[in-house]
């Protein structure tokens, strides 16, 4: 087992104003009776992630008093408007130099499960320094970023685009750990997707 200072570190973007959605942050949106940040939180930890780094934007104040998030690292990123970039970047910048690598999550895949963050840190443990959860054969979240490649991940981080620069240039060394079977990857963006995750505890189908 790696020690704590060297494992790979959870970093969980929750900065989103769910504009789209309507509903207000996407991190306080009330999910099994509590905000969506705290089970995306328990999902991480029980995966196997010992620390926890939250980035924290819209309503930030109000999130860090409503959710349960002791023992989490939050990071406040005040460019939180500018997209999900700017919230990958203050993650990156916040973590311990010494953690193998960052498992990158959104907040808002409750279809992410324990599982899949497991087999990303199993992959890693078996020498992946770049993974990416895959459903049935497509590539999702969470990503594995290792700590080799965080600079390039941030520099690419512009908008919306996330880590997606980063995961194009190393296409070839990116290692896809399919996940299809313990879970779906699909993000709350709408309030219609929002009321079947409440309903049905998943998206509705195609």
């Amino acid at each position: 087992m790696q020690p704590p200072e060297t494992a790979p570190v959870a970093l969980l973007l929750a900065a989103g104003e769910g504009r789209r959605l309507g509903l207000g942050p996407k991190a306080l949106l009330p999910y099994r009776g509590r905000p969506l940040v705290e089970h995306a939180v328990s999902v991480l930890r029980t995966g196997g992630c010992a620390r926890v780094l939250v980035v924290l934007g819209a309503a930030a104040d109000e999130v860090a008093a409503r959710a349960d998030l002791d023992g989490c690292l939050l990071v406040r990123n005040p460019d939180w408007r500018s997209g999900m970039g700017s919230s990958l970047r203050a993650g990156l910048a916040a973590l311990p130099p010494a953690a193998s690598a960052a498992l990158v999550a959104l907040v808002d895949t409750p279809g992410v499960t324990a599982g899949a963050v497991a087999r990303l840190l199993d992959a890693h443990r078996r020498g992946s320094a770049l993974a990416a959860a895959a459903y049935r054969g497509r590539r999702a979240h969470p990503v594995l970023i290792g700590a080799g490649h965080w600079a390039e991940a941030a520099a690419g981080a512009v908008g919306d685009s996330g880590a997606r620069a980063l995961l194009r240039a190393h296409a070839a060394e990116l290692d896809l750990v399919e996940c299809g079977d313990v879970g779906v990857p699909d993000d709350i963006d709408t309030a219609e997707a929002w009321a079947d995750w409440q309903t049905r505890g998943r998206p509705r189908a195609d």
